[in-house]
């Protein structure tokens, strides 16, 4: 028997299309460099405006000119407003992935979700909270990942210790901050790939 009693999924990239992939769309819709925009938001770091927006410090309308900014510092033009509408069109659930949650649900594991997020100037599209025992949400909690905080926070709301969690992340720097802490780590590039080897680990099969 698994001795995971609980699995924690990130939503966008993971229960979700990937914002990433809208990223990248828009460099490419716009001339720019492959990940030329993962780079400014890396090289402005936990001061940047992307961490702020993630962290609910910002409003999108804030966000956009300073967001800019940090673009336009490491040489990057962007349209933010265009940028984040881009994402919030692919945000859709896969629905594999909630299936698959069903699943571990009705075995008796906790599920959790943990994910950044940022505050909308409306309703979100997609409410998955009936999906999950327990959702952390950057912008509510002022924490982002990869700080440890947020993963120990998911946790205890759990009411595991992070060695009986697994976590399902698309980043690698996500997943590196949680298996510190013990939690067993997966790295979803392919989702059904990554719920194979999830089954493997909880020992039940979530795919049909």
């Amino acid at each position: 028997m698994s001795a995971i009693a609980a699995v924690v999924f990130d939503l966008g990239g993971v229960v979700m299309d990937s914002p990433l992939h809208a990223i990248a769309r828009y460099e490419r819709d716009h001339g720019l460099a492959a990940n030329a925009i993962n780079h400014a938001v890396t090289a402005a770091g936990e001061a940047g405006a992307w961490a702020r927006l993630e962290r609910g410090e910002l409003t999108l309308p804030e966000f956009y000119p300073l967001f800019e900014a940090d673009c336009r510092a490491h040489g990057v033009e962007v349209s933010a407003a265009t940028m984040m509408a881009g994402i919030a069109a692919v945000s859709r659930p896969r629905p594999a992935m909630l299936a698959a949650i069903g699943r571990i649900r009705a075995r008796g594991l906790k599920v959790g979700a943990l994910t950044n997020n940022w505050h909308l100037d409306g309703p979100r599209p997609w409410d998955l909270g009936e999906h999950f025992d327990v959702v952390v949400e950057s912008r509510v909690v002022g924490l982002r990942k990869p700080d440890p905080r947020i993963y120990q926070l998911v946790c205890r709301e759990l009411g595991v210790a992070p060695a009986a969690a697994a976590f399902l992340d698309d980043i690698g720097r996500n997943l590196k901050s949680a298996r510190a802490l013990g939690m067993t780590t997966i790295k979803v590039d392919a989702p059904e790939t990554a719920l194979r080897e999830l089954g493997a680990l909880l020992g039940f099969d979530l795919l049909d």
